[in-house]
């Protein structure tokens, strides 16, 4: 009998959640005195707490490990510092545009309003996450901007570990990195490969704790469900609500797709959307299935290279690289869904917490590990950066898995768009002739190559 995948356990989870919280939420209204509250206190909530601790866990180690190794992963590519400060250029560039375009597209939306505007559920999500939320962002909003950056800098690197600051952790994990590729390599190769050994380590975990996402997510909804489904009208807001932050993430996606990278494709590539599309959609359709652009890289390369017409010199280099540090989709869904969390708890982010969400989203994107699931994982971080509540995760967990899919497919074409602006910047874009005899590649040298590769 096959197994069902991991986002339909998740799924079933939700559901689950919200009706085992709703019949407990309703036995409790008919027969007061606390009994079923209790249960749901005493024996599911605990689940949710397990489960978000353990993100909590792994969060900043990821960022030290696969960042730093990352960084000095490009000393065996020194030959092209060119074309590597190219892709780091674009790749960050498009990422902080699609966190900037989520944050303006949920600014303007405000999907969570509906449940801010309720007093009651508001009450109940400001009691849940356990501290006024309020008092944490008006906190964070009394140091300045400058004070803000002059923070970045960690006085003790192992503080910043220990208390999660994670821009510092960022700030010393590129450090670090960069001074391990000032190293002779027969010296730091050691120490890198056991960063890297623990970065697939990290992993690792990740899938273990993915695996435990159903029973987080029934959980974390049975909790909330029993505190805001107790009213019917209470919970067509939430689930309303929740549409409306799906439909918010949808939208920012495809304006990124539309405004960014097809306009880089017709002016800097100089790539015909129809022939660039057609030539990476086997590549966007394992992204969708699959959820990684890790797993989605060979397909990737083989589009990029035998149907776009990218150097495989150039896209040997970008791509990899791209599976790591390229998470458009990503970042922008941790940008609508800060919003639509800070929103749902009645809280108004100030222009510099925005720019600390792009910062941070688009840095901690470089440390994100191409595998499903780890999108949840640097959200706490950007949360947690602006002290948001973590708990608010719960709302849009349950539908997290169909957005992945989504904005995966929106990394992997990203990669796909960079090196293809790379590779014509460097004269190695060499795009197959139509049927017909019609397109040429840019350069003499690349027609003729061009031509006897149309076979």
């Amino acid at each position: 009998m096959k197994k069902l995948a991991l986002h339909w356990w998740i799924l079933i989870a939700m559901a689950a959640g919200v009706g085992y919280g709703a019949l407990m939420a309703q036995l409790e209204q008919s027969s007061p005195g606390g009994y079923y509250a209790e249960h749901v206190e005493w024996y599911i909530k605990p689940v949710g707490t397990v489960f978000l601790n353990l993100l909590r866990m792994i969060a900043v180690p990821l960022v030290l490990f696969s960042l730093a190794s990352g960084v000095a992963s490009l000393n065996d590519t020194a030959k092209l510092g060119r074309i590597g400060g190219k892709t780091i250029g674009l790749y960050l560039l498009t990422t902080a545009v699609a966190i900037t375009i989520g944050l303006v597209v949920a600014s303007i939306i405000r999907p969570g309003q509906a449940i801010a505007d309720d007093p009651a559920m508001l009450k109940s999500l400001r009691e849940i996450s356990g501290a006024e939320a309020g008092s944490k962002i008006e906190a964070a909003s009394g140091v300045s901007m400058l004070e803000q950056l002059v923070n970045i800098v960690p006085t003790n690197p192992f503080g910043a570990l220990s208390n999660a600051a994670m821009l510092q952790v960022v700030f010393f994990s590129l450090m670090l990195g960069v001074a391990f590729t000032r190293l002779p390599r027969h010296r730091a190769g050691h120490v890198i490969e056991v960063f890297q050994l623990m970065t697939d380590a990290i992993i690792q975990m990740v899938h273990i704790i993915m695996k435990l996402a159903p029973f987080g997510v029934f959980a974390l909804l049975s909790t909330m469900i029993v505190d805001l489904g107790k009213n019917p009208d209470q919970l067509s807001t939430l689930l309303g609500a929740l549409l409306g932050y799906v439909l918010t993430v949808v939208l920012g996606l495809v304006l990124h797709l539309l405004l960014v990278y097809s306009v880089l494709l017709r002016v800097v590539a100089k790539v015909p959307l129809r022939h660039f599309f057609r030539s990476i959609a086997p590549a966007q359709l394992l992204a969708f299935s699959s959820s990684s652009s890790a797993a989605t890289l060979p397909v990737t390369m083989e589009c990029v290279e035998k149907k776009v017409g990218v150097d495989d010199e150039v896209s040997s280099f970008v791509l990899p690289l791209g599976a790591t540090i390229n998470m458009d989709g990503t970042g922008l869904y941790q940008g609508v869904a800060a919003v639509f969390i800070a929103t749902a708890y009645g809280l108004d982010l100030t222009v510099g917490q925005q720019l600390q969400i792009v910062l941070t989203a688009a840095l901690a994107s470089i440390g994100t590990a191409a595998v499903p699931g780890v999108g949840i994982v640097m959200l706490t971080i950007v949360l947690k950066q602006i002290g948001i509540p973590l708990e608010g995760i719960a709302l849009i967990l349950g539908v997290d898995r169909p957005l992945d899919m989504m904005r995966t497919t929106l990394n992997v074409t990203g990669d796909a768009t960079v090196a293809s602006c790379v590779a014509a910047s460097e004269g190695a874009l060499k795009i197959p002739e139509p049927e017909g005899g019609g397109g040429t590649a840019p350069a003499a040298e690349a027609t003729e190559q061009a031509a006897s590769s149309d076979e």
